[in-house]
């Protein structure tokens, strides 16, 4: 007899299995035709997913349709890990993007940010040396700052400039701390002045195109709010993913029990 659960399992790792090739290609391509560090950052772990996504549908795919028990046991195995690890990644990105939010400025039409207000875990991440050289890398290829003058704004009025809504990293890693009290020149082009402020990101600041405030504390508390936003639209898509990967689990125990079933039946007949 044809049972609706493996049928619908096979079905829905065959879709799967289709969407693991083009995952699978894309990772490929960015290994042969990524220019720099940042584009090839991403090819092993998106050819490690696409190989991920193929290898369990495959069994899954094959568990399901062609009676084979073991394998559809592994597959179960594996989604019920994918679901517990998917789960904890879940309440972690929720805990570590709980705190932190730009400082509204008067007068201003950006935010500034603060490194210290956000998670311990985050601000670890970005202190690393090695790891902020590549973010920083990756910040300069992708000229985030190079775009505020690019579109002839290298001229607009200081009082206009203070009324743009600026993204978090522009605002950390494009321009000095409004604590600084530099005289503004242009969006990346302010002249230091004397200054009784603390803040380390005054020491940082160049006007140098390559440099800016890429080394600011500003610049890592806006990739982190970035980040924040960035995980939490991810952690709100992984309660619905967790959801369906859920049903899709229960549909594939049925199908084992089917299995099992069928395997009893035909031992006695």
């Amino acid at each position: 007899m044809v049972r609706f659960s493996n049928n619908l399992v096979g079905i829905l790792n065959f879709i799967t299995f289709l969407l693991s090739l083009p995952i699978l290609i894309g990772g490929i391509w960015l290994s042969r035709q990524g220019t720099s560090e940042c584009e090839r950052f991403f090819d092993k772990p998106v050819i490690a997913l696409g190989v991920f996504f193929m290898i369990v549908s495959l069994a899954g795919l094959i568990g399901a349709c062609c009676r084979v028990s073991w394998l559809l046991w592994v597959y179960l195995l594996v989604m019920f890990l994918l679901i517990l690890l998917l789960f904890c990644f879940t309440i972690f990105a929720f805990a570590v993007t709980n705190k932190g939010a730009g400082e509204a400025l008067s007068g201003r039409g950006y935010k500034e940010y603060r490194l210290g207000d956000y998670s311990s875990w985050l601000q670890k991440r970005v202190n690393n040396g090695k790891n902020w050289n590549k973010i920083k890398s990756c910040l300069q290829d992708s000229k985030v700052c190079k775009s505020l003058i690019d579109d002839g704004s290298s001229n607009t009025p200081v009082d206009v400039f203070y009324t743009r809504h600026l993204s978090a990293i522009q605002s950390g890693c494009c321009k000095p701390s409004n604590d600084c009290g530099f005289t503004y020149v242009t969006p990346t082009n302010w002249t230091k002045t004397a200054t009784t402020s603390t803040n380390p990101d005054c020491n940082a600041w160049d006007n140098n195109q390559n440099t800016l405030c890429y080394d600011c504390q500003s610049c890592k508390a806006g990739l982190l709010d970035n980040i924040k936003s960035d995980w939490k639209k991810v952690a709100v898509l992984n309660v619905v993913f967790l959801v369906f990967l859920i049903i899709v689990y229960s549909i594939g125990c049925c199908a084992f029990r089917n299995n099992r079933e069928d395997n009893s039946w035909k031992r006695y007949p």
